[in-house]
């Protein structure tokens, strides 16, 4: 698919008590960006998404998180290079709290799509846009390093939380009769081939042919995978950007306009892969471009005008190439691209730099910081789980107040919302079990739930002595 968050989850209450709950993307969920299936129908493979911080997150094309390993996103530059070739001469260092707020909105936004299936949920926020252009803004920062030791830091980062995803998802499996040396359809030496994609994400893992549960919970991957080539090939991505950033930050929107319109088409997950790296390379750019400050020695008046233009030809290009999904912009390749490079445009134009989120948003200092410093495990869990919390709210139809018609029909109407407020208890669990490893995987003293409040009170008391 080259819609690439994965297809929206439950959609749709089941029309009778079933067994297994059929979703429907995240991701901008799936391994590219993944469009969003019809209720009743299984899961689809992308979206955005995951997430965010500089870790992995979410969505699909079309479609899962945020932009994977640090954990947070530095502040903005406040004095840009006087030519586009040099980043600036000095930076505040620390987190930026308005670029984390981002982040967290993404991540929410994807869970919130991949359980819904509300197709204007694309147009309202591009999720996958706004995580890989923090996320390139991150590795443009790292970048100041050695190439070579970024990028093995970053894939260090990014691996082991991945490998305990693979480890449940593929003990399950094949713990329920699935053989991948002999069901995948492409030979023994293929299959484990594919498998391994479960550890490394270059490629689209395989699963059982109409297992809704596994297509789901593989969904996710391709935001890994974009992530991964978007890494890989930064060095040489800035070191260009910086001799004609102009050619660089268009070059994305015009290999889309090839590669995601069928003008060239290049068959198989290579070709979904290509995509997703079209798609999102312009924001992932445009970070490059904020973190150099570039965007803002561009008058800010010139810079939003190019923005809405931008996003009124994706606009423009959607209306005339709606699929099943109708206005779903991780269906739509271009339109996806040029929606997300203008929105993300615009919200780096008029990026603050906050030291603590301002006014009522400080309530959601916590939240915002644990969805940061989880990041990675949110999004890579948070498909899966949704599947599970489908399951939990199909037994309603069991329970004796609700039998016959009249109550088969209040849980249909009300399904998808029990579904979304199930979740989270168990996005929850999953970030006690498994979020720890991000600390691991970053060479981090362990957390159980760093929601920076153990921090908060030593700074106060630090402040009151």
């Amino acid at each position: 698919m080259t819609a690439h968050e994965q297809a929206p989850g439950p959609g749709q209450a089941p029309a009778a008590p079933a067994g297994a709950w059929q979703a429907d993307p995240p991701p901008a969920a799936s391994p590219a960006a993944s469009p969003t299936a019809p209720v009743g129908a299984p899961v689809g493979v992308r979206e955005a998404e995951p997430p965010g911080a500089e870790r992995p997150g979410a969505e699909r094309a079309g479609a899962a998180p945020a932009g994977p390993p640090e954990a947070g996103p530095p502040r903005s530059a406040t004095t840009g290079p006087e030519g586009a070739g040099a980043p600036p001469a000095q930076r505040r260092q620390g987190r930026d709290r308005y670029l984390d707020l981002l982040r967290s909105i993404a991540l929410v936004r994807v869970v919130v799509y991949h359980v819904f299936g509300w197709a204007w949920l694309t147009i309202l926020f591009p999720s996958m846009g706004v995580m890989f252009a923090l996320a390139g803004m991150l590795m443009a920062r790292s970048l100041d390093r050695p190439a070579r030791q970024v990028i093995m830091s970053r894939v260090r980062r990014l691996l082991p939380p991945l490998w305990a995803f693979g480890a449940v998802t593929l003990t399950v499996l094949l713990v329920g009769g699935w053989n991948p040396l002999k069901d995948t359809g492409d030979g023994a030496a293929w299959g484990l081939v594919r498998v391994l994609s479960y550890l490394v994400p270059f490629g689209a893992p395989p699963y059982p042919p109409g297992d809704d549960w596994a297509m789901q919970a593989a969904g996710p991957l391709w935001y890994l995978r974009a992530y991964l080539w978007f890494v890989l090939a930064s060095p040489l991505l800035l070191w260009a950007f910086r001799r004609v950033p102009w050619a660089v930050l268009a070059a994305p929107l015009a290999l889309t306009a090839v590669v995601g319109t069928g003008l060239v088409a290049i068959p198989g997950e290579t070709g979904e892969a290509v995509t997703d790296f079209a798609v999102y390379g312009g924001c992932w750019v445009l970070g490059f471009a904020h973190h150099d400050g570039l965007l803002k020695r561009i008058p800010r008046y010139a810079a939003v005008s190019w923005g809405f233009l931008v996003m009124a030809f994706g606009l423009w290009w959607a209306s005339g190439h709606a699929g099943a999904g109708g206005w779903n912009l991780n269906e739509i390749p271009l339109a996806q691209a040029a929606w997300s490079f203008g929105f993300v445009l615009i919200l780096l134009q008029y990026a603050p730099s906050w030291e603590r989120l301002p006014g009522r948003l400080a309530k959601w200092d916590g939240l915002v910081t644990l969805s940061n410093n989880r990041a990675v495990t949110i999004y890579l869990w948070h498909n899966l789980l949704i599947f599970v919390a489908g399951l939990v709210v199909s037994q309603g139809y069991r329970l004796p107040f609700l039998a016959g018609e009249r109550g088969d029909a209040a849980l249909d109407a009300t399904y998808s919302m029990w579904t979304f407020v199930v979740v989270w208890p168990l996005i929850a669990l999953a970030v006690l079990a498994f979020g720890w490893i991000e600390d691991v995987a970053a060479r981090r003293r362990p957390r159980l739930w760093p929601n920076g409040t153990a921090g908060n009170r030593a700074g106060r008391r630090a402040r009151r002595t």
